[in-house]
């Protein structure tokens, strides 16, 4: 019986370490972009992705939550202030992420 257990914890230890050896291809030229980053989940995402080397695109509602999380990550990391609420914001924000990446982002919904 105990030898089923430590077979059935070794094989699920491998799997989990072969997931997380796995890697994108040229990571380092995706961009992300995450909405809700001054705080909470939004800001622990994009300074995660940022270590993990991709080039995030952080919208916060504030200037000073941008500031915060621009203080804590690295270059590869931009903010720009984005109220979801407001059209104008988003159209803002959407001119701002389009200089940013051009065609090379074109991936999530809408995307080629």
């Amino acid at each position: 019986m105990w030898l089923w257990l430590l077979a059935l914890l070794g094989l699920w230890l491998l799997r989990r370490w072969h997931r997380e050896r796995q890697t994108v291809p040229g990571l380092e030229e995706k961009f992300v972009l995450i909405t809700g980053c001054d705080s909470g989940f939004g800001n622990l995402l994009a300074r995660q992705l940022d270590a993990r080397g991709l080039r995030v695109l952080a919208g916060c509602l504030t200037e000073s939550g941008a500031a915060r999380l621009r203080s804590a990550a690295s270059s590869r990391l931009q903010t720009v202030v984005l109220d979801v609420t407001s059209s104008s914001s988003i159209a803002a924000a959407a001119a701002w992420v389009q200089e940013r990446v051009g065609q090379r982002g074109r991936r999530g919904p809408g995307g080629e």
